[in-house]
């Protein structure tokens, strides 16, 4: 008799599958309360953008309120990553090879430039800001904090790293951020439209930043093997990149990034 094949086998083989998407379906979520940063989520808010049942997603908060992962604002209700997350980083202080290897070109840039820089980095289907540097420049914009999260395709940095994906990979992240990218604003064939032109034209650019009345500009990142791990952003106020300037500033981007792939390389 082949045991495989008997109730019993199936349990154990089911067992390990479902423990795998348990784990996922936190994550998932410890994903969209990240977003938040310090104001939090609603319940609602984490049930849409991850598609799971309500009943789900409060099961899964509680458990991670119980292990100190999450924690419910009293006031507002909503919900936040814990102290605990913190706690855990310390285990590992090191500065990730990519930021290290980012220094020299983001210091360059960002006096070459003058306006505000980024640098965000993929994690999973979003992009997480690890660096930002402020400019000489009178005006900065200061659209986004260093530990904003985002999903793949809401930023100029996002739509560059998607369109440095083979396409079939970009279609599916933006598929799985459809329902996360209303709350910015944005839509499936928008990103998918702006992840066509930033391939054409060879870097990422939002006409409209994150913030009314600015622009801007992001070149992607890639590692050895050719996968897009980052992306280099200036935003500036909208008259400081006609299209002269535009090219100018991809153009030190575009040689920074590439210093930053062969120090990655290296």
């Amino acid at each position: 008799m082949d045991n495989r094949s008997s109730p019993k086998a199936a349990r154990i083989a089911a067992e390990p599958r479902q423990g795998a998407q348990a784990i996922r379906r936190a994550l998932s979520v410890l994903r969209i309360l990240a977003a938040g940063r310090e104001d939090g989520v609603p319940l609602a808010e984490v049930v849409r953008a991850t598609g799971l049942t309500r009943p789900t997603v409060h099961r899964i908060v509680h458990v991670l309120i119980e292990e100190g992962i999450v924690e419910r604002h009293d006031r507002s209700g909503r919900y936040a990553i814990g102290n605990q997350v913190p706690e855990l980083a310390l285990a590992r202080p090191r500065p990730s090879p990519l930021l290290v290897a980012a220094e020299p070109s983001l210091r360059r840039a960002s006096t070459e430039i003058g306006d505000t820089l980024f640098l965000t980095m993929r994690t999973g289907n979003d992009t997480l800001c690890v660096d930002r540097r402020i400019g000489a420049y009178p005006i900065q914009v200061l659209s986004i904090e260093v530990g904003a999260r985002r999903p793949l395709g809401v930023s100029s940095a996002g739509v560059a790293i998607l369109a440095a994906l083979p396409a079939q990979d970009a279609r599916k992240i933006v598929a799985a951020n459809e329902k996360r990218f209303e709350t910015y604003r944005t839509d499936a064939a928008t990103v998918l439209g702006q992840v066509t032109a930033a391939r054409r034209r060879g870097y990422g650019m939002r006409e409209i930043g994150l913030v009314q009345g600015t622009k801007s500009i992001s070149t992607w990142i890639k590692t050895t093997d050719g996968r897009p791990v980052a992306a280099m952003t200036v935003s500036a106020v909208r008259t400081r990149l006609g299209p002269r300037r535009e090219q100018e500033v991809a153009e030190i981007l575009l040689r920074e990034t590439r210093a930053i792939e062969q120090a990655i390389g290296g």
